[in-house]
């Protein structure tokens, strides 16, 4: 290509150039900033807690079957079973698996999200014998969260554990 009198092309302008200038790098931030003013009280944060919600009911529901299964499979050692506990005080924070057998020991321990509201109408207790079933303590848990409600219920002669999501 020739060159038009003192400049240069445009290809040779583009070969030359290196990066961004100053204005267009503080350009381009103003105008993602502006974006996100924009877009983010738009957001929907609510779906998010209707998320944990169902993830944390789900998360109870598996800690309640291995509450059972540890009763099951220790019955042998364990005549006094095994126990889900939620830890007061109100609203519940965290719950903790129990080894009943004297002295009684806690297995583990586990914290429910802040955003989750989880009430049992009855006690706050879930003891599973060496059979599985339940031998005391309630039979319901409440998860909810944003408007998404789910049921927990435990069978008392089998112990067997569900989870309904409330319309």
């Amino acid at each position: 290509m020739q060159k038009r009198g003192k400049g240069f092309t445009s290809v040779e302008l583009i070969r030359r150039r290196k990066g961004f200038s100053l204005v267009e790098a503080i350009m381009v931030v103003l105008f993602i900033g502006i974006l996100a003013a924009v877009a983010i009280p738009r957001l929907n944060f609510a779906i998010i807690s209707k998320h944990k919600a169902e993830a944390t009911a789900k998360k109870i529901v598996t800690d309640l079957r291995r509450t059972r299964r540890l009763a099951i499979s220790d019955a042998a050692n364990n005549t006094l079973g095994y126990k889900l506990q939620m830890v007061l005080p109100l609203p519940y924070t965290r719950y903790e698996i129990i080894d009943r057998s004297p002295p009684p020991t806690t297995v583990d321990s586990l914290t429910i999200d802040s955003d989750v509201s989880v009430t049992c109408p009855g006690q706050r207790f879930f003891n599973f014998g060496p059979l599985g079933n339940l031998e005391s303590g309630g039979t319901e848990l409440i998860v909810s969260a944003e408007g998404k409600s789910f049921t927990i219920t435990i069978l008392e002669a089998t112990g067997v554990v569900k989870c309904v999501e409330n319309p």
